[in-house]
């Protein structure tokens, strides 16, 4: 069966604490801005709609630096269930305003080196292999940004703490398209990762 997505949407996913960081990771700033600006105009600039930045930590803060047109901001009250929340939460309100989206991307906002042809290559090779599922490949791991048909929807609403979609694609292997994205495997969890950021991109 070829899965044929007619509308795409994108969800973001940016409500955690940053523990491992000490601040609100989403305020760092990378290209001169933050990295969630980053992630979310880049999402915007994309031919797909609607963009939705799930916020839940520190979301006052975060928001206030986050006033990009397009952008729908939704807020995950259970952040601190972890990962799993905040997938549920996108796609709960993506299916409420805009219930005729029958495909989504799920973006992390950590991720610096993510770019539209990321977007492009994960709609094209969905679109080519007919699969429910497209995926990025990084470090022999499959994983986000990543590319969901409506029917892979009831199981992402089914993911329940610090997991992420991760763990579907993987039990789904035979399900996923893979696009290749070596610097997906960058993303900043600590201060040591950040500032390794920044002196790389000096």
């Amino acid at each position: 069966m070829h899965h044929n997505i007619k509308q795409c949407g994108i969800i973001i996913l940016a409500a955690g604490s940053s523990s491992r960081m000490g601040k609100p990771k989403q305020l760092l700033e990378f290209d001169g801005m933050t990295l969630l600006t980053r992630v979310s105009k880049m999402a915007c600039q994309s031919k797909l709609y609607p963009v939705i930045a799930v916020l839940g930590a520190n979301a006052d803060l975060i928001q206030t630096n986050l006033d990009i047109p397009g952008l729908d901001i939704i807020l995950n009250e259970n952040w601190a269930e972890g990962m799993a929340s905040s997938i549920r939460k996108g796609l709960y309100s993506m299916n409420e305003m805009y219930p005729q989206v029958d495909g989504v991307i799920v973006l992390v906002g950590d991720q610096p080196y993510i770019n539209n042809q990321h977007i492009n290559q994960l709609i094209d090779s969905q679109n080519k292999s007919g699969l429910p599922i497209s995926a990025c490949s990084y470090a022999g791991i499959m994983g986000t940004p990543a590319l969901f048909y409506k029917t892979v929807f009831p199981e992402l609403m089914l993911l329940k703490g610090d997991i992420g979609a991760k763990k579907i694609i993987q039990k789904r292997k035979q399900d996923v398209a893979t696009v290749f994205f070596d610097k997906g495997v960058v993303d900043i969890d600590t201060l040591e990762d950040y500032e390794n950021l920044i002196n790389q991109n000096k």
